[in-house]
């Protein structure tokens, strides 16, 4: 009985590993939706209308959310900032510890967006594009 329950736990952890998190990026309440290239663009630094940030570089999310949004890898958006700041083009996003400091720092700027996971959105900001 007790090997049973083993392995009906572990079908169940395999299961939940599989589910894929939806990835959002979030405005203030007042913002308007955004395209995937517009969005794609305010992240690597081509329109400064409205101002990115981001989570850890550390969390998974971060990494996620910039290879479904852009097709690049952290490396290649490192790179892409690197070039924007060394020549004075642009600053980097601000990185916040996580998405309650995302969703705050949005929440209180119109000009601010951020992404999260779908599951964590509530009242206090607004979904401006799904990623997934």
């Amino acid at each position: 009985m007790r090997n049973i329950r083993l392995i009906a736990a572990a079908v169940a952890l395999s299961a939940a590993a599989g589910v894929r998190a939806e990835i959002v990026v979030i405005g203030n309440q007042s913002a308007a939706a955004l395209t995937k290239e517009q969005a794609a663009d305010v992240f690597l630094g081509k329109n400064t209308a409205r101002t990115p940030v981001d989570q850890p570089e550390s969390a998974a999310i971060r990494a996620d959310f910039y290879t479904k949004l852009t097709g690049r890898t952290l490396a290649q958006v490192r790179s892409t900032w690197s070039r924007l700041v060394f020549s004075g083009n642009g600053q980097l996003p601000k990185e916040l510890p996580d998405a309650a400091a995302v969703k705050k720092a949005v929440a209180a700027d119109p000009k601010t967006v951020g992404y999260i996971d779908k599951s964590a959105v509530d009242g206090s900001v607004k979904v401006l594009l799904s990623v997934d």
